[in-house]
């Protein structure tokens, strides 16, 4: 799965690297480069503008809110997308077949369990480039408000054997030139479910991060620098022992 990624790219980046025209609208703090980002917080994202067919960048929930729920608040967690789901699923259908997006990135987090104790890693491409997570959005109304809510979801495969060592699924990290065809919306028969694979495990890295990264309200460049695998967890403090409570000693009449 996907729970926590990171993002170097700022709103200039993003508009170079994804050629979006309408990066004015937003302000510097709206596209500021986050080292943590968690579900529930506002993230952007890549889609094509409905009108006029280009790309353009949407700051959107993370963890999807299907346009038929009566309440924004789900029972189940919806900040991934199982791929094997997509076509059947009545939370990920439509989104998959008219709502697709890209989630911009240049790392994700996870944490396997090395001496019965979970580490906190990070994960990227081998080259340091930033890429581009594939991602499914719906539009959700409230009814009695009016006010609409935009949020998406991350779309996870079976991990490559390498990537299996640290989880039994990873986000689906397409490639350039396959970002086009993601974002256009085709037919049913066109649907792009042949681009639902793990990453090439050669052309990635990993490392292990400070365990920080764990508290959602921890966001600092300092958290994604390499720490080496034996360094061990810090002890957590012994909690003091209460003294006891000294019984009066008895007087010779009691």
């Amino acid at each position: 799965m996907c729970g926590r990624y990171g993002r170097r790219a700022d709103k200039q980046r993003i508009a170079e690297w994804f050629r979006t025209h309408n990066t004015n609208v937003f302000n510097d703090s709206e596209l500021a480069p986050t080292y943590n980002a968690a579900p529930q917080t506002f993230q952007p994202v890549i889609r094509l503008n409905s009108e006029t067919g280009e790309r353009e960048i949407a700051m959107m929930k993370w963890g999807l809110v299907p346009y038929w729920s009566k309440t924004v608040k789900l029972k189940y967690s919806t900040i991934n997308a199982d791929a094997n789901n997509l076509t059947t699923s009545g939370v990920w259908r439509e989104p998959f077949k008219h709502r697709r997006c890209l989630v911009p990135a240049d790392w994700f987090y996870e944490w396997p369990v090395v001496d019965g104790e979970k580490q906190a890693r990070a994960f990227a491409l081998k080259d340091g480039s930033s890429f581009a997570f594939a991602g499914i959005w719906d539009r959700w109304k409230e009814q009695d408000t009016g006010k609409i809510l935009e949020s998406f979801a991350i779309v996870t495969v079976e991990p490559s054997e390498w990537m299996a060592k640290y989880h039994d699924r990873m986000g689906v990290i397409l490639k350039p030139k396959d970002y086009q065809r993601w974002l256009e919306e085709g037919e049913e028969h066109t649907l792009p479910l042949d681009l639902l694979r793990p990453y090439p495990e050669e052309e990635m890295k990993s490392w292990r991060v400070s365990d920080q990264i764990g508290n959602t309200k921890n966001n600092w460049a300092e958290l994604i620098e390499p720490i080496p695998d034996d360094t061990p967890k810090r002890e957590k403090k012994a909690k003091r022992a209460k003294p006891k409570k000294e019984l009066p000693s008895k007087g010779l009449f009691d």
